[in-house]
């Protein structure tokens, strides 16, 4: 029987060479967040927020253009974290 996941990582990679983990609680609440916030405006110098899942009320923002690539990852809770 396949495990189910806790939550997952979503890893942004940035042009500068930075990258942020943020966590959501499903794959379905990425997709939204996906296709309502970042897919419509890919091409965009604006901001646009990010929701960080372990502060409550509190957003990270990024400009679309700076995304090179996205890394969906399962969490499980018995998962170990590797650095």
């Amino acid at each position: 029987m396949p495990r189910t996941p806790d939550e997952y990582g979503v890893h942004l990679f940035l042009s500068s060479g930075h990258y942020q983990e943020v966590r959501f609680e499903t794959v379905q609440e990425f997709q939204k967040w996906y296709s309502r916030e970042l897919k419509p405006n890919a091409s965009s110098s604006d901001f646009i927020n990010v929701p960080i899942k372990n502060d409550q009320g509190e957003y990270m923002v990024v400009r679309p253009t700076n995304i090179i690539a996205i890394r969906v990852e399962p969490v499980f809770a018995g998962s170990v974290e590797r650095y």
